[in-house]
């Protein structure tokens, strides 16, 4: 957090800005010949598909850098042998990168209220969806900088597999307007259930039951800590 705080332009400013620009051209370009889904502004409608893109893609990013790092460096093994249980190791790296990309994710949020009418009809849910998404997905980066053995396996699973189930996910449009078998298919991709519920928060219009994206949330939360606690537990990649 530190660290973010000294560099603000690359860690909060930059990564408003690329979203912000994805919401300009989608929102101008495909919004004059769309205008409206499911009763909603395509502008406002594309905002929590982009938050959801930016904490994704943030939170992956920020965890597995900020565990490979130490362990690319050597001081992983200072951090192991000083006197804090795995639980706290655990906080202090999934914990500041989560919270990072919920400011930001805040900040996204604000911004494109100044672009669009924007209501929350939920808010509640709709932090509850913010938190959880990011900290599960900060867990499955904090995964990812253990499992990565140089700086090109690190980009692999964000730019290869999250980036792409992100945009397939409902991002830019509703599930519904598929066609019938592309709609059973994408049910497959497990970013649909965290987009559409977030997005259910805002309009209370979703593409499969609040309920099934919530359980959907929580069952990749159980299975990344339990993969965390597979690593500490066997030392996996953190002792020679």
């Amino acid at each position: 957090m530190s660290r973010t705080g000294r560099t603000l332009l690359q860690s909060i400013v930059s990564p408003v800005i690329s979203t912000s620009l994805y919401f300009v051209v989608f929102g101008a370009a495909i919004g004059a010949r769309i205008t409206e889904i499911e009763g909603i502004s395509y502008g406002a409608f594309i905002v929590p598909g982009l938050i959801m893109l930016m904490l994704l893609t943030q939170s992956t990013a920020n965890a597995s850098f900020g565990i490979y790092f130490p362990r690319f460096t050597g001081t992983i093994y200072e951090v192991l042998s000083a006197p804090v249980s795995y639980i706290e190791i655990v906080l202090g790296y999934v914990g500041a990168a989560a919270t990072k990309s919920i400011i930001l994710g805040l900040i996204i949020l604000a911004t494109a209220g100044l672009f669009v009418p924007l209501r929350i009809a939920h808010p509640i849910w709709m932090l509850t969806f913010l938190v959880l998404t990011a900290a599960t997905f900060s867990l499955f980066g904090f995964i990812i900088g253990v499992w990565a053995e140089g700086f090109e396996k690190l980009q692999v699973v964000p730019l290869l597999i999250v980036m792409p189930l992100t945009f397939l996910g409902g991002t830019f449009y509703s599930v519904s307007v598929l066609p019938p078998f592309w709609r059973t298919v994408v049910l497959f991709n497990p970013v649909v259930y965290l987009i559409s519920g977030f997005r259910w928060s805002f309009f209370e219009t979703a593409d499969v039951s609040v309920g099934v994206s919530l359980g959907m949330t929580l069952l990749f939360l159980v299975i990344c800590l339990a993969t965390v606690w597979w690593i500490f537990k066997t030392g996996y990649k953190l002792k020679k």
